[in-house]
């Protein structure tokens, strides 16, 4: 691991404003058109591969470059969608519905934009019209960057989180290789589009998780106008995230429904994202437990739709119906859209559990 923390001054080194002959060389052979080339077999000398592995590179994110952000300058370094430089994530990971339909993936950010007499202008590009909730995606991700403004005369810096003032050291590079091999959680975000559920709930969900939701008190922090702040269903409390979907008395019954049905006890966390991340059953497989991780954006895309409901068609609360609702959505999605399920919505029913291990 010390090994690796020290590759990783170099890979440090590679990204940052430092001149010097080693480094046009490298970026003559491995760079091809401003874009870091992965490891290929014959071509690559040892020491490039050492470095690429040791930084995991080519495997999904590695432990580098979630401990690196870019302050964004020119923006002519950074690249758009693959580089976290938007509040210490990556564009691709927070929105990889649009990524994937996005014709400026490997782009740098300077590349996804014109300069204008009144300033800089986000122009992005797709392959193909977005769908309406892939729109709505869209205005949050613009909404997300309209902040950040670029400066011909700055360079793009990259900053380093594991010291306070920026600056790489070996020694703060070892520390996260340390807890990395002590923790294999997968990644939240990663975890969530995984989960076998239909697309509208995954992106409320996604919501949740940031904490972006249209809450009472989220619309109250924005500066808007609410009749009343206590939650639609127990009109005790405010209405926050945690307590719509947690504490409540209401979601707290339908979590135990869940939980019932299954024959299982769960000591249930008072943390939105806790309580996602625990959502998992040690006896199922990865494909299965993606099915029971989609029980859960279900579930909750079930309470905020009967929240809705009673907030603008004056419906009432109802925890039976809230769960059914849930059961009945995850049942069409294993029944249609996939190929591993055939049971009828009886035996989802009345078994979920032999359901469930089935897939």
């Amino acid at each position: 691991m010390f090994n690796c923390a020290l590759l990783a001054k170099w890979k440090r080194r590679m990204l940052s404003e430092e001149k010097g002959k080693w480094k046009e060389i490298l970026a003559s052979k491995y760079y091809t058109g401003g874009v870091r080339t992965e490891v290929s077999g014959n071509y690559s000398s040892w020491w490039w591969k050492d470095l690429f592995r040791a930084c995991f590179e080519g495997e999904g994110e590695g432990w580098f470059q979630k401990s690196v952000v870019w302050n964004v300058g020119a923006g002519d370094i950074a690249r758009f969608w693959e580089d976290a430089w938007v509040e210490n994530y990556k564009l691709k990971t927070l929105f990889p519905r649009l990524f994937s339909v996005s014709l400026d993936q490997g782009k740098t950010v300077d590349e996804v934009g014109t300069w204008e007499e009144a300033g800089w202008n986000w122009r992005l590009s797709w392959r193909r019209p977005r769908f309406n909730w892939e729109s709505a995606m869209e205005e949050d991700l613009l909404n997300l960057i309209t902040g950040k403004r670029l400066c011909k005369e700055s360079k793009d810096a990259l900053i380093w989180n594991g010291e306070h003032d920026g600056v790489f050291s070996v020694k703060s590079a070892y520390l996260p290789l340390c807890s990395q091999a002590n923790n294999g959680s997968q990644d939240i975000f990663s975890s969530l589009w995984q989960a076998t559920t239909v697309p509208k709930a995954l992106y409320t969900t996604w919501r949740i998780l940031l904490g972006r939701l249209p809450t009472f008190d989220n619309l109250i922090r924005r500066g808007m106008v609410v009749n009343s702040p206590l939650c639609v269903f127990c009109k005790e409390t405010q209405e926050t995230t945690q307590h719509l979907f947690l504490e409540c008395a209401y979601a707290q019954r339908v979590w135990s429904l869940c939980f019932r049905l299954l024959g299982i006890s769960y000591v249930q966390h008072k943390d939105v994202l806790i309580h996602f991340e625990s959502f998992h059953l040690s006896h199922l497989n990865v494909k299965q437990n993606q099915v029971w991780k989609g029980v859960w954006v279900t579930i909750v895309q079930s309470i905020w739709d009967q929240r809705n409901m009673v907030v603008f068609k004056q419906g009432t609360a109802d925890v039976e119906e809230i769960f059914h609702l849930a059961q009945l959505s995850v049942w069409l999605k294993l029944k249609f859209g996939t190929t591993f399920f055939s049971y009828a919505f009886s035996d989802w029913i009345l078994n979920p559990g032999e359901c469930l291990q089935s897939c």
